[in-house]
């Protein structure tokens, strides 16, 4: 079934020449011979640079505390295709999946469309199959012109962290965090519009300069809900309806409960029976591949031993941010292996990374849109102790780990894909 399923995909890459083509165009022609699925759905739309993954797990965390039946979209999947198909509560099987591929791949009859497109079209397609229940689902690239952007109503639309990355999809004069925010806000439906805490004050009031003319019910951190660090693993969520005190979740970093925050925002404003005690219980059951996961058993694990051993897929400036703030409040040695693809701003990324005992360049297997480990070593050459590997194996293998030293691996969620099928 998994070659079935290979053969498929492969058949679906061929369908367009390019892997991204901005438009919305061959969605809606699609769509239009699929019954518009996308018009018969309930959806929460998440938008934003980072945090989009995280706070969609942990929306989903809650509602399923809830008993509320969730079918979710995400990308880019980190060990198989799968994990994008989330119907009912559940992964489809690789069975189920091929033959909602195959059925799609009949009625668009060879037309050009690129793979995300035909994949959001799946999606929707099978989602319609379900009226009843709560889609989340995350944009791609630019949400303007997204695939999954052809919905004409929707429950609420979440704006994550918004900073600057993909640059190459933009002409050189506009690449701007202000270009960035047009591309992701400006086309929002008029619904909710949940604001998370943004990295700078200028990105927030972007963010209200777009969407200004927009009616919908607007809510902004800080002005309308809000966290504060409590002692002893509690944090204090508070907003319009009033406030709760929490336990910290089940991911790591402090950037994780602004997603978790704005997931809380989204979710009391719906009304979609959710009380206290499933939010409580919710985040503490929040499954987040690749974002600081931190790895407790393996063959890779093993080479690491009692010490620390993370990964994270975060590829970009703000990315880098967050992650830095982690590290610093950890207190022992710190070894990073990293790999990145060759379109990210890689001295950008690394330049947040501070007291760091070992670097560790090395080429992402599989991916040929990746960096070689070598440029990238070369690219970090201002920093002590960068060395290059070939292989996640011989570039663990290398570092002389002290007991309760930390070993993160990070700069792609490609390479965070290779190290958990390694491991």
């Amino acid at each position: 079934m998994k070659m079935k399923l290979q053969k498929i995909l492969s058949r679906f890459l061929k369908l367009h020449p390019k892997e991204i083509d901005l438009s919305l165009e061959r969605i809606n022609f699609l769509c239009k011979k699929l019954g518009n699925p996308q018009d018969k759905i309930k959806a929460i739309s998440v938008v934003g640079t980072n945090g989009k993954n995280s706070t969609i797990q942990a929306c989903y965390s809650i509602l399923k505390e809830a008993n509320v039946q969730c079918n979710v979209y995400t990308s880019p999947h980190i060990q198989r295709i799968n994990e994008r198909f989330v119907f009912n509560n559940k992964e489809l099987e690789d069975d189920e999946l091929a033959s909602l591929f195959e059925e799609v791949e009949k009625i668009n009859d060879n037309q050009p469309i690129t793979f995300f497109e035909i994949l959001t079209a799946c999606y929707f397609y099978k989602a319609a199959q379900y009226p009843k229940n709560i889609n989340l689902v995350e944009s791609g690239l630019f949400f303007r012109f997204d695939a999954t952007n052809i919905l004409k109503k929707n429950l609420a639309s979440i704006v994550t962290s918004i900073s600057k990355d993909h640059l190459d999809w933009l002409p050189k004069n506009e690449q701007t965090i202000e270009k960035i925010v047009f591309e992701k806000t400006s086309s929002l439906l008029i619904s909710n519009i949940i604001v998370a805490k943004q990295n700078s004050k200028s990105t927030m009031n972007c963010i209200k300069k777009t969407i200004y003319k927009n009616p919908s019910n607007k809510i902004f951190f800080n002005e309308d809900f809000s966290y504060t660090n409590g002692e002893n693993d509690f944090f204090y969520y508070e907003d319009k309806l009033g406030g709760l005190k929490l336990s910290k979740p089940n991911v790591l970093g402090q950037f994780q409960l602004e997603n978790v925050s704005t997931a809380i925002a989204a979710l009391r404003i719906l009304d979609l029976g959710i009380n206290d005690n499933h939010i409580k219980n919710g985040i503490l059951k929040i499954n987040n591949i690749a974002r600081l996961q931190k790895i407790e058993s393996g063959k890779l694990k093993n080479l690491v031993k009692d010490n620390l051993f993370l990964i994270s897929g975060d590829h970009n400036e703000d990315g880098a941010r967050v992650l830095n703030e982690y590290l610093k409040s950890l207190d022992c040695r710190k070894h990073i292996i990293i790999g990145m693809m060759a379109n990210k701003e890689h001295e950008k990324y690394i330049s947040y990374f501070k007291d760091i005992s070992s670097i560790t360049t090395i080429d992402i297997p599989n991916q040929p849109n990746a960096i070689s480990g070598k440029k990238l070593k070369e690219k970090f050459k201002n920093f002590p102790n960068v060395r290059y590997q070939e292989s996640i194996e011989q570039a663990i293998k290398s570092i002389d780990l002290n007991q309760q030293d930390l070993l993160l691996i990070t700069g792609s969620l490609y390479l965070c894909s290779e190290v958990l099928k390694l491991n």
